[in-house]
């Protein structure tokens, strides 16, 4: 029987790259967005599905959980994707948006698993990839609320692999470094106020070493490849690492106490 991989925030980047991915080995692919109407590329893909999510929204989150299975007949595959990044002095922040950037990454992440885990028990299988970042391991400045919904997502993704693998559910993690998608456009939340002078060094410092972090972003397609392995390699694996940059960081950060990691990290920033 042909496998169903379910994707939120597959409307570009490393969703939409995995949905092709997977697409093209074969499985039945439910690709998932806040404006699915917009899509054009995988509405042309048989046995892809294209409908409506938004994991801010509960209700989205039920309709399409139970359209996959109508469709498809079961799910094998959750892939928590949807996200974005908000960063910023948190003083700048005004508390709606610190709401939504919490809401959007850990609750609409928690919200959709826990609508696909009845599914799973009943049928004593399924995987769960939740999307990281080194970001869930490491900080940089201004990065309190995305750092913090990334940090959370290991948490609660090491919890869940206790309490599902004797169900016969996996868990696994995949923190991708930097990647060549829209996270620094239109998934990038960026705030602040420049009446608050004493956070204007760090915000200019921070905004002037974006561009050269991305240099070495490596293609979603490379997460796509990581988010695949994790899914078909067969092993209790919990955590992937997606990129040569993610490799090398998360390698500085176990081999470092914290004072010489932070201190390597203002450098690089020349903070």
């Amino acid at each position: 029987m042909t496998q169903t991989i379910l994707i939120t925030g597959a409307s570009s980047g490393i969703g939409k790259a995995t949905a092709k991915l997977f697409h093209e080995k074969g499985w039945n692919v439910v690709a998932t967005m806040r404006t699915p109407e917009k899509e054009e590329e995988l509405k042309t893909l048989d046995n892809v599905l294209v409908t409506r999510l938004d994991v801010t929204d509960g209700e989205s989150i039920g309709t399409a959980v139970k359209e996959t299975i109508d469709r498809f007949g079961k799910i094998d595959v959750l892939l928590n994707n949807a996200g974005y990044g908000a960063y910023g002095p948190l003083e700048a922040f005004p508390m709606e948006r610190i709401v939504r950037q919490f809401n959007t990454n850990v609750i609409g992440l928690l919200e959709t698993t826990k609508a696909v885990l009845p599914h799973f028990r009943g049928n004593k299988s399924g995987t769960i990839v939740n999307i990281s970042s080194i970001g869930g391991k490491i900080t940089f400045p201004l990065g309190t609320l995305y750092h913090g919904t990334k940090f959370a997502v290991e948490g609660l993704s090491e919890a869940l692999h206790y309490e599902l693998e004797p169900l016969g559910i996996r868990v696994k993690i995949v923190e991708p470094g930097a990647i060549a998608t829209d996270f620094s456009g239109r998934s990038f939340d960026f705030t602040n106020d420049e009446s608050i002078t004493e956070y204007q060094g760090v915000v200019q410092t921070m905004l002037a070493s974006m561009p050269e972090m991305m240099k070495t972003a490596s293609p979603a397609s490379l997460c796509a490849e990581v988010i695949w392995t994790a899914v078909t390699d067969g092993t209790t694996t919990l955590r992937y690492t997606a990129g040569d940059d993610a490799k090398e960081v998360m390698a500085s950060r176990k081999a470092l106490d914290d004072d010489t990691f932070i201190r390597g990290i203002k450098q690089r920033l020349g903070l």
